[in-house]
């Protein structure tokens, strides 16, 4: 099980705070790649939090790819806070890109073609 420490004081979202927490677990390995997380309603509970707020915190992570979530298949850690740091950088690179014209050809040839 995860320990999770809220602090109701600080200033910041407690969806934030459940992501924060979740995220160090990872980092920590106490949550490691392939191990199934409880579910949001159990995390809320042990939380002392809506279920609400604990499902906005494990979107959160899934779209920085460090959780896969399947109905009926329940939450799984998928990445490692490494892999969402490059997963921001990638989406960064492709806004990027897109900003400046280029096509998601043109810019995986240009990977392509790096050092």
């Amino acid at each position: 099980m995860l320990s999770v420490r809220l602090d109701p004081e600080d200033g910041a979202a407690l969806h934030s705070q459940v992501a924060a927490q979740i995220r160090q677990a990872i980092a920590d390995g106490e949550a490691k790649p392939g191990e199934r997380l409880p579910p949001a309603r159990h995390l809320a509970a042990v939380m002392g939090v809506n279920t609400n707020t604990v499902l906005r915190a494990l979107r959160q992570l899934r779209d920085e790819g460090l959780l896969e979530m399947r109905p009926r298949r329940g939450i799984h850690v998928t990445g490692t806070p490494e892999q969402s740091e490059l997963r921001a950088r990638v989406a960064e690179l492709v806004e990027l890109a897109r900003s400046s014209g280029h096509t998601r050809a043109e810019l995986l040839a240009m990977i392509s073609q790096a050092p």
